[in-house]
Order: C-alpha cells, then sequence, then structure tokens
C-alpha cells in the first residue's frame, strides 16, 4: 500500500524514473492506496529524452506494489517495487497512458477492473 510522499517507480516509457505520490484520488480523507487506484505524483527523475519534465505533476494509476494484495481465490500476490503508469492530462474521463508500452509485469486486477489498454501494453499479467 501507497501514502503520499511515497516514491515510486515509473513503469512507462514515457522515460520518467521515479516520482512521488503527493495525492490519493480515492476520497478526501484516504490514507493509503492500493493496486489499481489512481494518484497525482510529482516527477522527481527524468531521462533527457523525456515526454514529460522534472518537477511536473501529473496523474497516475498504480500498477505494482510491494505490499501484497488478496485476490478473490484467496491468494495473495506481491511484486518487488512500487510502481505507477503515468496518465494523460485529460486522465480525469479518460484514461490513457502518456507511454506507448510498460515495463514489468502488472496484476490482473487492472483488466478486471477496465484498465485493459493498460495490460494490452504490458509485458506480463500476473
Amino acid at each position: 500500500m501507497l501514502q503520499n510522499e511515497s516514491m515510486v517507480v515509473v513503469a512507462d516509457n514515457s522515460w520518467a524514473k521515479k516520482a512521488k505520490v503527493i495525492r490519493i484520488l480515492k476520497s478526501s480523507m484516504a490514507k493509503k492506496a492500493k493496486i489499481w487506484d489512481k494518484v497525482v505524483v510529482a516527477v522527481k527523475e527524468v531521462m533527457p529524452t523525456s515526454s514529460v519534465k522534472k518537477w511536473e505533476v501529473v496523474r497516475a494509476i498504480i500498477v505494482r506494489t510491494k505490499k501484497e494484495t488478496k485476490r478473490s481465490d484467496w491468494s495473495y500476490i506481491r511484486f518487488g517495487d512500487n510502481a505507477v503508469v503515468l496518465l494523460t492530462k485529460d486522465a480525469k474521463w479518460n484514461l490513457s497512458p502518456i507511454g506507448k508500452r510498460v515495463f514489468g509485469p502488472v496484476a490482473r486486477e487492472l483488466k478486471d477492473l477496465w484498465y485493459k489498454n493498460i495490460t494490452n501494453m504490458a509485458e506480463e499479467v500476473l
């Protein structure tokens, strides 16, 4: 689970490397975010060819967390890092990612929750 001020890895090819969670977009009192939750992040590290700039504030969706997530078949899934995929400016209504590929595995729960455009771009869906 992620909370405010958490550092995350950017998993898409927008060429941003790291970001910091500023706000969780569940409710006004939300303290923790799980996989598939939307967050607002500030980009901290970028490559020179990046489409986003350093210190830019963008919306993102969480695709991997270190904290285990319980599935409907009573199993758990856990990843090695916390990762997000950056979304475009009109992400309030349209969940289109900035990048065209997603590196690393993503959780199967994203596919079940209508985020198929992200799971289609991923290398592996677990």
